[in-house]
């Protein structure tokens, strides 16, 4: 089965919420074999870890982060990606907008690779062209 899905940071994330989305919980169980994550997302997973306070909140973070790049293929930021980022920041800058850098990255391993971009943050990835956008909530 290939892959079908790059799951955005605020999604990955899900499961260790206070008070998880059901219906986000349900989709990623079933839909876990097709799912990937960028480094980009890996990274931004490791950063939130130790920026934690140590405590058993912060263990339990970093084990399911372990848990998390163990159980996805994780799609490097790479060349092909870089050259399709700068290409479409420059254009979204030439129309005045400006989206984060770290979503232009996650949005050209999505675009690059193919994939559906799963987000709960539809705002950050506007505009960008050749990006499938879902949101499983």
């Amino acid at each position: 089965m290939s892959l079908r899905y790059l799951l955005d940071t605020n999604v990955v994330s899900e499961p260790v919420r206070s008070r998880p989305s059901p219906s986000l919980m349900a989709r990623l169980e079933r839909e876990a074999a097709v799912c990937a994550i960028s480094s980009v997302v890996l990274h931004e997973l490791r950063y939130g870890c130790v920026r934690m306070p140590p405590s058993d909140r912060r263990r339990a973070f970093e084990e399911y982060v372990v848990g998390v790049a163990s159980r996805l293929p994780v799609l490097d930021y790479d060349a092909s990606a870089a050259a399709w980022h700068a290409e479409e920041r420059a254009r979204l800058e030439g129309k005045g907008k400006t989206p984060t850098f770290v979503d232009g990255m996650i949005a050209a391993v999505a675009a690059v690779r193919g994939l559906t971009l799963v987000t709960r943050d539809r705002r950050g990835f506007t505009g960008f062209r050749g990006v499938e956008i879902e949101s499983w909530d």
